[in-house]
């Protein structure tokens, strides 16, 4: 992955941490920007359009969480990934932070290796499942901006939610996603939906495009397989 295509805006307002992670991060490739406060990270946010945004919690003026809440309103944000940094380790922050829109939480002092990893691991799963071309796989056609899916040629209705979670499945074919996976991708985290419902939507999708395509992998999930 060629890293030096995604944009990334560090949020903090202790200079020392954004020089450190600015280092790591342009040595990695990734092209860096740095902000000091959360009503400079929205505007900054809104003219670079970052990919991802890692916002400390704690600052003046505006804190993360705040600032956060604000991003997730700008419609041409919705696809920017967003980390948050913080010192805090208490079970209400992680929950408020990730209720105001955080994809993912990461508590000081980080380790670069490790938060590299992890920001590469993100920008390379939000490219596969957020991609706009159409799906081929299998005799399947699966398109992201129509939301049309066909089978060897012939056109399948499915409703939304079945066909986002076959589109996830489509888009790392073989690989296992677990429920808290698909809950997350499909319903969203401030969903709360029973225990059968992914079931029912793979029942359903399985009536309508056949078998063959999504396995069970048992205690796991689902995959598609692609042999």
């Amino acid at each position: 992955m060629k890293n030096n295509k995604y944009r990334v805006l560090l949020v903090d307002d202790e200079e020392d941490i954004l020089e450190f992670l600015s280092y790591n991060l342009s040595k990695e490739g990734y092209q860096v920007s740095t902000a000091n406060n959360g009503i400079q990270a929205i505007e900054q946010a809104e003219k670079e359009l970052p990919h991802l945004i890692i916002m400390d919690v704690m600052m003046p003026k505006m804190d993360g969480i705040t600032a956060v809440q604000e991003i997730r309103k700008i419609r041409k944000l919705d696809d920017t990934l967003i980390i948050f940094l913080t010192a805090r380790s208490e079970d209400y922050s992680q929950i408020a932070g990730f209720e105001a829109g955080a994809d993912d939480y990461i508590s000081k002092p980080v380790k670069p290796k490790i938060l590299v990893s992890r920001i590469t691991a993100m920008l390379r799963r939000s490219a596969k499942t957020n991609d706009s071309k159409v799906i081929k796989i299998n005799g399947l056609e699966i398109d992201p901006i129509s939301f049309v899916v066909l089978k060897n040629g012939r056109k399948i209705a499915l409703a939304k939610k079945e066909f986002k979670l076959l589109q996830l499945l489509a888009a790392l074919p073989n690989k296992v996603f677990s429920r808290d996976e698909i809950f997350a991708k499909v319903w969203g985290n401030d969903v709360i939906v029973g225990d059968r419902t992914i079931d029912v939507h793979v029942r359903k999708i399985r009536e309508k495009i056949g078998n063959q395509y999504i396995t069970t992998v048992k205690g796991m999930g689902y995959k598609l397989e692609v042999q």
